[in-house]
């Protein structure tokens, strides 16, 4: 029945459905935020001012998403999570099914955003481009069991197209991920390209370029 009623909820108009998923849902939604067509319904939702979940996005099944300040979330995206019960992942005992996306963050079109585990997006960044894949599970085979782990993006960085970032993955502040790469580790060096399948550092970057000083999430 409830599944029922946010279908429901989803086809109202954006004043009517914003009054209902606060009274009814709990959501903390500014008034200047928005959700278009699209089916968010995690555990736990924040939305601050100017943040906007474009058409035919689904988020389901995390405890928590909080979207920072003119944040956005373009189309077709698809966030979900693992719920805490059941068999699975029980041994991760501090699991954080969430997605936190920073202010003036933005994630493109048609990426695959997997929150078994939390996933940060930082202040500023882009996940640009399509098809990519964000997963934090997987089978480890050592143990025959599910295991997860966070994903980090650090704040002003770039994110290219079709890229894959797996659980444990840290992409450090001020920095790009090249485009079809593989990110699989956690590294440390800022104003750097990490690009190749695995990513490694190919290149500096120079501290005083435009993008990592932006006080607007907006690229001209």
């Amino acid at each position: 029945m409830r599944r029922l009623l946010a279908l429901l909820v989803v086809l109202l108009p954006w004043t009517i459905k914003r009054w209902v998923l606060r009274r009814f849902w709990g959501y903390t939604i500014a008034d200047g935020a928005r959700i278009g067509l699209a089916y968010v319904f995690p555990g736990e939702l924040v939305m601050h001012e100017g943040a906007h979940i474009d058409h035919f996005t689904v988020a389901i099944h995390l405890d928590r998403m909080a979207c920072g300040a003119h944040s956005y979330i373009g189309r077709s995206n698809w966030i979900t999570g693992h719920p805490r019960r059941g068999e699975h992942f029980r041994h991760r005992t501090q699991r954080d099914p969430s997605f936190l996306l920073g202010e003036h963050a933005s994630v493109t079109k048609q990426h695959i955003i997997d929150c078994t585990d939390r996933i940060e997006v930082g202040a500023f960044s882009t996940v640009a481009g399509y098809g990519s894949q964000l997963i934090t599970h997987g089978i480890d085979v050592s143990a025959n069991r599910q295991d997860c782990k966070p994903i980090r993006i650090g704040a002003y960085c770039l994110v290219g197209t079709r890229v894959t970032v797996l659980g444990g993955a840290v992409l450090p502040d001020r920095s790009i991920l090249g485009a079809g790469s593989l990110l699989n580790k956690a590294h440390v060096d800022e104003y750097a390209v990490y690009a190749g399948q695995p990513a490694r550092k190919v290149k500096d970057l120079d501290p005083a370029g435009a993008y990592f000083h932006r006080e607007s999430g907006f690229v001209h």
